[in-house]
């Protein structure tokens, strides 16, 4: 019997888990899901690898929220937003929840909802249709003068405006 037809499967199983293990040390973890009034939602986007996971699975979440400040010729992701998002009726679906990073997706049921978003004491407010099976986007977009040092936020710089 040919000793290296024993060594294959091990060989394998030892090839795939280096492999899995590689993978894995590149791999970004999800940011939690919470759930306030029965609507789950997720915040993160902080650094280049979250943003990317954050934009990858925008589009599986009824509703994404991205947030920034226009400075002229770029954009800062902002974070640390306080967001409520109402529904048509002027019910809290989302009440005072903290957008820990530039995105927030929320499974929100279709319909008409308002969201409102505090960032330094300036608030946005800005209409969102849901349409069934159909993602929603909105850019929250604050001026040049909002001050995010005085909330503590945290901005990452943008090469491209926020989609």
């Amino acid at each position: 019997m040919n000793v290296s037809r024993k060594l294959r499967p091990l060989t394998a199983v030892l090839c795939g888990g280096a492999l899995f293990a590689a993978l894995s040390a590149h791999a970004v973890d999800n940011p939690p899901i919470h759930m306030t009034h029965g609507v789950e939602y997720m915040s993160g986007g902080i650094g280049s690898d979250e943003a990317q996971f954050m934009e990858t699975v925008s589009p599986r979440w009824p509703a994404t929220l991205e947030f920034a400040v226009k400075d002229h010729t770029r954009a800062d992701f902002a974070a640390d937003v306080r967001v409520t998002v109402r529904d048509q009726n002027g019910r809290a679906v989302l009440d005072n929840v903290l957008a820990t990073g530039p995105f927030l997706m929320a499974r929100l049921a279709p319909g008409r909802y308002e969201v409102e978003a505090t960032l330094s004491a300036q608030t946005l407010k800005q209409e969102l249709t849901v349409l069934p099976g159909a993602p929603a986007k909105a850019l929250l977009l604050w001026p040049a003068n909002t001050d995010m040092a005085a909330t503590g936020s945290t901005a990452r710089s943008a090469t491209h405006a926020p989609t």
